[in-house]
């Protein structure tokens, strides 16, 4: 069975700095894509981030230059460095794991999701 948890959201000033993280067991995570994704209130669900198998990455252009997505196999983990914060950022950011290891910015690309952790930027 395919676990995914995210942790380290929180409430954080703007410009400043948050990391969350995704842990996935349950799978080969070496071989599998993980995508960020972030809904607001009252809007759709949205693309952040994604790291494939390789490391490749692709961001969505409201973080481009202020968040870095990373992984780290050893620990079956990927990470999500938020920098400069803005209080639109403020949103329940979602993990997602798509096990055949494609970058994608569709929901779809992806089969195993988290609960998400909530992160609030104030102005």
């Amino acid at each position: 069975q395919v676990h995914v948890v995210e942790s380290g959201g929180g409430l954080v000033q703007a410009g400043g700095s948050l990391i969350v993280s995704c842990a996935a067991s349950g799978v080969t995570f070496s071989t599998v894509a993980v995508g960020w994704f972030r809904q607001a209130p009252g809007r759709e669900r949205e693309f952040v981030a994604a790291i494939k198998w390789n490391s490749a990455r692709d961001y969505a252009e409201p973080v481009k230059g202020r968040f870095t997505i990373y992984r780290d196999n050893a620990k079956n983990t990927v990470y999500l460095q938020m920098n400069s914060l803005k209080p639109e950022d403020t949103a329940v950011y979602y993990c997602a794991v798509g096990r055949f290891g494609t970058l994608g910015r569709s929901q779809d690309n992806y089969d195993y999701w988290g609960q998400g952790t909530q992160v609030t930027v104030s102005s």
